[in-house]
């Protein structure tokens, strides 16, 4: 049996909460929250909405730990699994158009937990030299093909992860990455060599 969940500290945490201990599913939300709203923020492209999803992603998951089986799969994916699917739903509910991540430009003052998570998204792009005129073509790509270089290159998962959490295989999911990237050298094809620079490093951030 493959375990995929060797972090000692996390099993722990895992079984305390499965009984009922508040202070190891507390432990599980603050190490996780960061990377599902940086996924669902990526995938939605509005800041509440990423929240919310956030939120629901890890209370369902802290409710319903007895479904979790480390040896299907990591913790994490199972999450982004989640999330996933509720990020589909949002999306289904809204009915609205995609729109560039104009939240990033946004100087308002937010609340002291959203707002680090906004910046902690916004610094993994700055980080890898990713420009928001880029970041807005990766909005533009069908839904599949989004879910798939995001789950790449924000999620840092594996082609096989990939497929778990979005319910292909991984041959399908490596097609639909390449797919996405082929797409956006399209898109840069006519522009300066900057723009496809970004999308050159983007690249190169998920190998």
């Amino acid at each position: 049996m493959t375990v995929y969940n060797n972090d000692e500290r996390l099993t722990e945490w895992l079984a305390a909460a499965r009984q009922g201990d508040e202070g190891a599913a507390e432990a599980i939300y603050r190490r996780f929250s960061p990377a599902v709203f940086r996924l669902a923020a990526s995938l939605l492209n509005d800041a509440d909405d990423a929240d919310e999803v956030m939120q629901d992603t890890l209370v369902y998951a802290l409710r319903n730990l007895r479904r979790f089986d480390p040896s299907e799969s990591a913790f994490q994916t199972w999450l982004f699994t989640i999330a996933i699917s509720r990020c589909r739903n949002k999306r289904r509910r809204k009915w609205l158009a995609t729109i560039p991540l104009m939240w990033f430009a946004r100087e308002e003052a937010a609340q002291v937990h959203k707002g680090a998570q906004i910046r902690s998204l916004e610094d993994w792009l700055a980080v890898r030299g990713v420009r928001r005129e880029l970041w807005a073509a990766v909005q533009s790509l069908s839904p599949n093909l989004r879910e798939a270089v995001i789950l790449r290159y924000v999620g840092g998962m594996a082609y096989a992860e990939i497929g778990e959490a979005v319910g292909c295989g991984a041959k399908a999911a490596e097609s639909r990455v390449r797919t996405a990237l082929a797409a956006l050298r399209r898109r840069f094809a006519a522009q300066g060599d900057a723009e496809r620079e970004w999308l050159e490093i983007l690249e190169s951030s998920g190998r």
